[in-house]
């Protein structure tokens, strides 16, 4: 990445002689590497201090065209590290801005230091309009509901103390964003004398909880006398240790594996073990596979209470064991904590930390082998959904797209950062814990692009082929997050699955005029993206990158995807725009969605 050169090089260190001194200061300290913004004059303090004080250099900044995608580009960050990196908004409207972002970041539970600012507090200080229409008296207010904590300190020894807490708490399980609001006039004020910082290694994150003694003997019992049991792998550590603890613990076993979209790759989807492929809700074969179980072990599995409820719908579950300490982010505002799961044990722990100790506890011997698990799954045939009476030039399925990209792709590694609805789950192959990065979190279109660019951020020098794969409508709302790729040279591949529509909300309308007795013929009104179609690839080019296509026909789409491999492999970041249709036979994006009310 490319350090924006300073207009006037600082010699040395100089000397720390304001409040946003000793901000910046510890942002160093704290090692958030990366400082994502959009300028803003309620923090013009801490700007020059991170250029003229720090010289731009840990953290680096990442200069941004929406607030939204500032916090974007941390969540993508986050998904690829597992750790926070800053985050700059300006004043009440920055923060207005960034509040979609902030709450898919918190379903995500992404960590982050997000830094606000106000216009001064002390009113005889504010400038005449401007800065009265800027200050709040709470900002905090705004984001506390999907945030993990937020302060606003009243002096810079305050402002140290709450950097330090915030980045403290948003390393520490379960993760969220914190947010620290910055008085302008705080930020601009000259130091009276040298500030003492503390010693950082006196404040470390909080230890990942483990499982009591009494639970973990209880689970191993129930582990033992299980024929067919089964693990749900859902958030987890992002480190190559606890991909293999959890093959292990699998392995040990004989258990069952399961894993979903929602969450990043969590275990190898071909290993034996992994016998239903993954999707966004549990699939038929994964449903099929819980139902033949006689015991269930969740590791932090998101909506585990939904999943139970499709697979079983009101017949009985067998013994379930969660293990989670989700619900310490619980409030009444955000449902993000889903229904209540029926139990049996519930362990409050690291999924990671309680996987360790089950393999700790496990008796030593082979393998557990088992001759009839896992089980032949059985599948039901997918619902059929009306093909859209107005397809004219889209001859390419998400099948083709995707067989297409593992082409394309075939002789390097690669980190799928996102993948569109309908994709064809049997078509992924996640073999390590950086092949695939899960979904959004929160469900706000908009965002792919911006995790996008934070993920190309944190991939650089890991050798890996950044590709995000993102729906027409994800593109055209944060399209110019982009810009930040190309802004900071990092490669970077996104292909757009590009059906010119808003179509799972069409089969909502289709299901709506069904139930009503209406023309299900006029469920595409209003929600078409086309006459004028909106030419992805001029505006991709517009942003200084590269842009390929309306790409239609096999031999344009292995073309266009040769080159902007080649693009990315030489430092590029490329968009190739594919007409892809919404149908699709048993793929189709409408099918599944049917099953379900995603919106």
């Amino acid at each position: 990445m490319r350090a924006d050169e300073l207009a006037v090089p600082v010699d040395g260190h100089p000397e720390m002689e304001w409040g946003s001194d000793a901000i910046a200061e510890v942002v160093r300290r704290l090692d958030l590497r990366y400082f994502s913004y959009v300028p803003g004059a309620s923090y013009r303090g801490l700007h020059d201090s991170l250029v003229n004080y720090l010289g731009n250099d840990n953290p680096q900044m990442v200069l941004c065209l929406h607030e939204e995608h500032a916090v974007a580009v941390a969540q993508g960050y986050a998904k690829v590290t597992g750790g926070p990196m800053a985050v700059g908004l300006h004043s009440n409207v920055g923060l207005m801005h960034a509040t979609m972002a902030i709450f898919n970041a918190y379903c995500d539970r992404a960590p982050m230091v997000i830094l606000g600012a106000t216009g001064p507090l002390d009113a005889a200080e504010r400038r005449p309009w401007i800065d009265w229409i800027h200050t709040a008296a709470d900002q905090g207010a705004l984001i506390r509901n999907y945030t993990k904590w937020d302060d606003q300190p009243g002096s810079v020894e305050a402002a140290v103390e709450s950097l330090i807490r915030a980045d403290q708490m948003t390393r520490s399980y379960p993760s969220a964003p914190t947010y620290v609001c910055l008085d302008a006039g705080l930020q601009e004020s000259r130091l009276h004398g040298p500030i003492e910082l503390p010693d950082l290694a006196l404040y470390p994150p909080s230890e990942p909880a483990g499982p009591s003694a009494g639970a973990l003997h209880r689970v191993l019992g129930l582990l033992a006398e299980a024929r067919r049991p089964v693990l749900l792998f859902g958030r987890g550590g992002r480190g190559e240790d606890a991909w293999a603890d959890r093959v292990r613990l699998a392995e040990r076993l004989g258990a069952c594996a399961l894993t979903d979209l929602k969450t990043p790759a969590m275990f190898p989807t071909a290993h034996r073990l992994h016998p239903a492929a993954p999707g966004t809700r549990v699939t038929d074969a994964g449903a099929d596979l819980l139902r033949q179980s006689d015991l269930i072990l969740s590791l932090d599995w998101i909506d585990l209470a939904g999943t139970l409820q499709a697979a079983f719908g009101g017949t009985p579950v067998p013994a379930v064991v969660s293990c989670t300490n989700d619900g310490a982010l619980a409030n009444g505002w955000s449902k993000d904590y889903f229904a209540l799961p029926p139990a049996g044990i519930s362990v409050c722990a690291h999924p990671d930390t309680f996987v360790q100790a089950l393999l700790a506890g496990l008796p030593p011997g082979p393998d557990r082998q088992r001759d009839d698990w896992p089980a032949p799954v059985v599948l039901t045939a997918t619902p059929h959904v009306s093909e859209s009476p107005d397809l004219d030039d889209s001859s390419l399925v998400m099948t083709d797209l995707a067989a297409a990209l593992r082409q394309a792709t075939e002789n390097q590694p690669v980190c799928w950062i996102s993948l569109p609805r309908g994709w064809p789950s049997e078509q992924v192959d996640f073999r390590g814990p950086l092949d695939y990065l899960g979904k959004d979190g929160g469900g706000g279109v908009g965002a792919g692009p911006g995790v996008a660019v934070g993920a190309a951020l944190a991939l650089q020098e890991t050798g890996r082929l950044p590709l995000a794969v993102i729906g027409d409508g994800d593109f055209l709302m944060g399209n110019s997050a982009l810009w930040t790729a190309a802004h900071h040279r990092l490669p970077l591949l996104v292909v757009v699955a590009n059906n010119r529509t808003y179509y799972n909300d069409e089969v909502h309308q289709e299901r709506v005029a069904r139930r009503r007795g209406r023309p299900v013929e006029n469920r595409s009104v209003g929600q078409h993206i086309r006459n004028p179609d909106p030419d992805l690839a001029v505006m991709a080019r517009s942003m200084g990158l590269h842009g390929y296509g309306p790409v239609r026909t096999p031999v344009e789409l292995k073309e266009a995807l040769a080159r902007a491999v080649a693009e990315v492999n030489s430092g590029g970041t490329a968009v190739v725009d594919v007409r892809v249709s919404p149908v699709g036979g048993e793929h189709d994006v409408g099918a599944r969605a049917s099953r379900g009310n995603e919106s």
